[in-house]
């Protein structure tokens, strides 16, 4: 696989035995953060091998500041992001054994997750948090799809919201109060109550379709 990855694996003594399914970890715009890799360590101790690719390793090693300040975000053409994230799929069921393969991301890896359900990435389900600009990207999910928002989100507009949801009825939770970056712990704009919230229904979406 040419793009570099982080990956979490279960083990029998953990939280939970291997389940059998694989996730894909999509990073935010400033790549791979700490708070990424320990997404990745909470799905495995929940059972999942738990995958983050790299997409900005094109342009370089990883690093948060060179990340933000050399526009890497703004570089990664989408192409390139969802072909990287269909070798991850690759990755998971031919190196690591898995069955299904599910997909979730924050911010930008939200709304990538969200193009990968809609672009032929073979995965099996896709949770999307904050993703912004899916309004002007919407698409038919190939997989059950579910997406998170908060109504205090400075990036993305509750129109564009009210958009999404009117497309998907039903897959679309919005929290109240929440800004963007409300799942990311550590950070000034984390929402406690939606954070948990997100998680506990992550785990049983991915529950239902992926194990």
């Amino acid at each position: 696989m040419p793009v570099p990855y982080f990956v979490a694996r279960p083990s029998d003594d953990g939280d939970a035995a291997p389940n059998g399914a694989g996730v894909i970890v999509v990073l935010e715009g400033n790549g791979m953060s700490l708070q990424l890799l320990r997404v990745c360590e909470r799905l495995a101790a929940q059972g999942y091998v738990a995958l983050a690719p790299d997409l900005f390793a094109r342009f370089g090693p990883p690093d948060p500041e060179a990340t933000m300040a050399l526009g890497w975000f703004s570089k990664l053409q989408d192409e390139d992001a969802l072909a990287d994230l269909t070798e991850a799929a690759a990755e998971l069921r031919q190196r690591f054994g898995v069955g299904k393969v599910g997909i979730t991301g924050f911010c930008n890896g939200g709304r990538l997750s969200y193009r990968a359900a809609t672009s032929g990435v073979p995965v099996d389900a896709a949770v999307g948090f904050y993703g912004g600009r899916i309004a002007q990207q919407l698409g038919t999910p190939a997989c059950p799809t579910l997406l998170f928002f908060g109504d205090q989100d400075e990036y993305i507009p509750m129109s564009d919201v009210e958009a999404v949801e009117q497309a998907h009825p039903g897959q679309v939770v919005v929290y109240q109060g929440a800004e963007h970056g409300f799942f990311r712990d550590g950070s000034p704009s984390y929402h406690e109550e939606a954070a948990r919230d997100t998680w506990t229904r992550l785990l049983a979406f991915f529950g239902e379709h992926l194990t």
